[in-house]
């Protein structure tokens, strides 16, 4: 997970220096977004994913004009990458019955991404879409339990080893609906965006990962009774390709369970790629 995160953040990253090249030379020859060298008095209006931007290279800027209609296609973006906590009938402090799942706040993360998306663009500032990704949230465990897979109650035993890691972790389908507003951009073709929407989420697999001296690596694969369908609500902000996100799931983290009912989960962090 590690490398995959700082894989993701140098692909972000080289992309941003790119996008942001700028022209060097007094004849204010223009860069467009595809490279191409443009000479000086022509004015061109280019196409990039349904989107048109007009060129005109007199001057060292472009305007884009977003025309409106549906557009769909393959992405790699909203990249969150978070810290994930754990709300417990509205308080951020842990029951004592669901003290064993008392956790490392700065350990437990949250990452997603989205890859498909299907939407609508009403004008150059505001558009609705669909999309869908998946999203991973670790639990870094304190105490040296090990939850118990094919229980009729999220249920756990206590061990006699110490584990230098002791995650569990959830995997989702994310399927949010977003209300994207950008504003105007500015000389370097940068503006603030605001996203916010429902999210849906289906459950793909839970996971106990462990490392213990006398065990070395182990990992348990499992549903460990986490709510097969979640659904809750987020807000991404941000200026260029960076911002902020956060994120709040109404339903509770488990089901058939009782004795975690009440326990939601709460996800803020960086958001990369809008």
């Amino acid at each position: 997970m590690k490398r995959l995160i700082f894989t993701i953040l140098v692909c972000v990253a080289a992309s941003n220096v790119f996008a942001q090249t700028t022209p060097t030379d007094s004849t204010k020859t223009v860069i467009t977004k595809d490279s191409v060298n443009i000479k000086k008095g022509v004015h061109i209006k280019l196409g990039f994913g349904g989107d048109v931007a007009s060129v005109n290279v007199n001057d060292t800027a472009y305007h884009a004009s977003k025309a409106p209609g549906f557009s769909f296609g393959v992405t790699f973006s909203r990249i969150d990458l978070g810290f994930a906590t754990l709300i417990d009938n509205g308080s951020f402090t842990l029951s004592p019955k669901n003290d064993f799942l008392s956790y490392r706040q700065w350990k437990t993360s949250n990452f997603g991404f989205d890859l498909v998306q299907f939407g609508y663009r009403f004008n150059s500032s505001f558009k609705i879409y669909v999309s869908g990704g998946f999203d991973w949230t670790n639990i870094r465990l304190r105490k040296d339990i090990t939850i118990q897979r094919n229980a009729p109650v999220l249920t756990y035993t206590e061990d006699d080893i110490h584990y230098s890691k002791n995650k569990f972790a959830s995997c989702y389908l994310r399927i949010p609906l977003s209300f994207y507003y950008r504003s105007h951009e500015d000389d370097n073709g940068n503006c603030f965006r605001l996203v916010a929407g429902p999210e849906i989420g289906i459950l793909l697999n839970g996971r106990v990962k462990q490392i213990s001296e006398e065990n070395g690596k182990q990992k348990f694969d499992d549903d460990y009774h986490f709510t097969r369908l979640r659904a809750g609500g987020f807000v991404r902000m941000g200026y260029g390709i960076m911002g902020i996100y956060a994120k709040y799931y109404a339903t509770d983290m488990f089901e058939n369970s009782p004795e975690q009912k009440g326990l939601r989960n709460f996800s803020f962090g960086l958001t990369f790629g809008f």
